[in-house]
């Protein structure tokens, strides 16, 4: 999915009125229930369930497919409303680095590839799956990027690792992630913080990272041979 797609499909499956929010991107892009039912190959009225709530929240399978075909029928017609939305979400200068995996990768085994040690909750990698990872420039992402765009840097899924670079003790990346989960609820696998000694990370960032429950770690890798040690696995 392309950042568009992701950021409509985050804010359908985040949205605590899902059907209400695909009944408004459909109405923006101006289709119809019995249109889309068409493309969907699906009842309109299944539409008209979901939209009115009487339908269980669909899945995020569920939602791409409904994004992936808006954007599909509106390109049929020229792509008029896909172009002005692409203008709106287009990025100025991207503070993520998303990477997706073609497979699951243990929470061990990644912190061993990128030559990481815990800081907080090292029992838990050992049952932490990852299906990707986001480098992440730390200044950027406090400082430019709105609470509510956090959900970008998730990808296709928060079963991932946030890889934070540009860090001096870890405190400002935690209260980042603490703070993006109450606006996208959505947490982190593991969290990264590049660059720093684990003698010089934050308490405060600790103790983020322990009432989280999210492994925390650091590295002083590149982060082009990190990228290289995982490229394996990206999809």
């Amino acid at each position: 999915m392309d950042q568009l797609s992701v950021a409509i499909a985050g804010e359908i499956a985040l949205s605590k009125d899902p059907g209400g929010s695909m009944k408004k991107w459909r109405e923006i892009f101006g289709i119809n229930q019995l249109e889309l039912a068409k493309h969907l190959k699906i009842s309109s009225s299944t539409i008209s369930d979901y939209e009115g709530g009487r339908r269980k929240s669909p899945g995020i399978g569920v939602v791409s497919r409904l994004v992936e075909t808006l954007l599909e029928i509106d390109r049929k017609k020229g792509g008029q409303i896909t172009k002005q939305l692409e203008r709106e979400f287009k990025p100025k200068e991207s503070a993520f680095d998303v990477h997706e995996f073609s497979a699951s990768l243990k929470g061990t085994d990644f912190a061993e590839r990128i030559n990481a040690q815990a800081v907080a909750n090292p029992a838990k990698l050992k049952d932490v799956q990852i299906y990707g990872y986001s480098m992440i420039d730390s200044i950027k992402a406090i400082i430019d990027v709105p609470v509510n765009e956090y959900v970008q840097m998730y990808g296709k899924t928060p079963q991932r690792a946030l890889i934070f670079s540009g860090v001096e003790t870890g405190r400002s990346p935690m209260i980042a992630v603490k703070v993006g989960r109450f606006s996208t609820e959505m947490r982190p696998s593991i969290v990264v913080l590049h660059g720093l000694a684990d003698d010089k990370v934050d308490a405060v960032a600790i103790k983020i990272a322990e009432a989280e429950k999210i492994p925390l770690l650091v590295t002083k890798m590149p982060l082009d041979e990190i990228s290289k040690a995982l490229k394996k696995f990206e999809s």
